[in-house]
């Protein structure tokens, strides 16, 4: 053949070689879950990739059978074609027994290129940057491919599965989406601008409704103003101007015996009718939902939404009440600052850049978020920034007791009858041990 023959069929060669390349990449490339959107909104050829992902042995058989029949051919081709050339080129300048290896060295590095450049490294850039559209618009002649080369493949992909199975290799591909994989896709959405900070931050709030348990939202028990049965008018009078609460647990003696609660709303409906409070009766005292202080923030949502209630008293394993928790507590552990007026939120003061005094109540999903901390260490033990406190000295903490953990030193400020008020936190400036307590 001549020259220019032999270069014609190099090039009808490295096309085809780059086609394989381009579909095998995208093939492997696209997105399940766009494959999918695209499959219900009509695109048939859409469902063929995906039916060709759970079945993709045959694919990558005749992909490897095709790209390497070519590259063989175009190498055999390539170095008939380029050498006799490139040996009369090294002629002109040396004359000697390695003439026949540079031109061969030559012919053989210009035709690699080619084949690495044309048929191998672009057309795969390529197919990285649209998968699934370059998918879609290749399943149907791929499959034509698939179908020329299935006798070959058929032998080849049998001996491969009995090299797996003497192996006990799993080939099954795992297509389940783990909470980092969404995580992972959020990070990138908000990175390129499509998720903004503050749906971003939302997003995360809501898949940790199912890590969080209910104590890190729930008013604490020492927080929890209730009415007693005996309770005189112009105390409960005092509780709700002073209380901007819309409910109010009611209990016998202590808030041990809850017996129900009470809306505002019906006591006020009661005031402006001139009616007696003397006595709270069965008219205003309405069922409450008891719930286990074990429960996640997910699983209360579940309740609310099955009991039709808003609000829930939480006890513990010795059935005492630890506090309660409402409907609009959820919420905010969602939104944050966003329903929550930034007067009224002071568990967390920003003092400077890097450094806070915050509440030992705050939980730690709240302490994490505002200080920008992956994790703390043994998460499971406490609840909150007090409980952490207590966990790592192992004994009641006392004002100045300092733990510091990771770049942050955490001090005790405030103590209330063995209860830590307030904590300054430092942002350190110099590289600290992973762990470290002091007195």
């Amino acid at each position: 053949m001549s020259l220019f023959q032999n270069i014609v069929i190099i090039i009808l060669l490295i096309i085809g070689g780059g086609f394989l390349s381009l579909t095998e990449i995208a093939l492997a490339g696209a997105r399940k879950v766009k494959l999918k959107i695209l499959a219900e909104s009509g695109e048939e050829r859409a469902q063929k990739v995906l039916d060709l992902q759970v079945n993709s042995a045959d694919f990558f058989a005749a992909s490897q059978i095709g790209m390497n029949a070519i590259a063989i051919l175009g190498g055999i081709l390539g170095e008939a074609a380029f050498r006799p050339y490139f040996v009369t080129l090294v002629d002109r300048f040396y004359d000697g027994p390695w003439t026949q290896s540079i031109g061969f060295a030559l012919s053989f590095t210009l035709v690699t290129s080619l084949f690495i450049l044309f048929a191998d490294l672009m057309p795969k850039r390529l197919a990285m940057i649209a998968p699934e559209k370059i998918a879609i618009a290749v399943i149907n002649p791929i499959q034509i491919f698939i179908i020329f080369c299935r006798p070959l493949a058929l032998f080849i992909n049998a001996i491969a599965n009995l090299i797996f199975k003497l192996f006990k290799v799993n080939t099954k591909r795992d297509d389940n989406i783990t909470f980092d994989d969404i995580s992972a896709v959020m990070d990138a959405g908000a990175q390129a601008g499509v998720l903004q900070k503050q749906e971003h931050h939302f997003i995360e709030n809501v898949f940790e409704l199912e890590e969080r348990n209910v104590p890190s939202s729930m008013t604490t028990r020492e927080n929890v103003v209730y009415f007693t049965l005996n309770e005189s008018e112009a105390s409960i009078r005092q509780k709700l101007a002073e209380y901007p609460y819309s409910k109010f647990l009611v209990c016998s003696k202590n808030i041990d015996d809850v017996i129900g609660y009470v809306d505002a709303k019906d006591i006020l409906v009661r005031i402006l009718n001139n009616q007696s409070l003397l006595q709270l009766n069965e008219s205003t005292i309405r069922n409450v939902l008891i719930i286990p202080d074990t429960l996640t923030l997910s699983e209360l949502l579940d309740r609310f939404r099955s009991s039709k209630e808003k609000f829930a008293v939480v006890i513990n394993e010795y059935a005492l009440v630890v506090g309660v928790i409402t409907l609009s507590d959820i919420m905010i552990t969602v939104m944050g600052d966003w329903v929550t007026p930034i007067e009224e939120d002071q568990q967390i003061i920003k003092r400077d850049n890097n450094s806070w005094l915050i509440e030992g109540s705050t939980p730690i999903e709240d302490m994490k978020h505002a200080l920008e901390i992956d994790e703390m260490p043994d998460e499971e033990s406490y609840e909150t920034l007090a409980g952490f406190m207590m966990y790592r000295l192992r004994k009641i903490p006392r004002p100045a007791d300092t733990v510091v953990f990771g770049d942050y030193k955490f001090e005790v400020v405030d103590v209330d009858h063995f209860k830590i008020d307030q904590l300054l936190v430092t942002r350190l400036s110099s590289e600290q041990p992973t762990y470290k307590e002091e007195e």
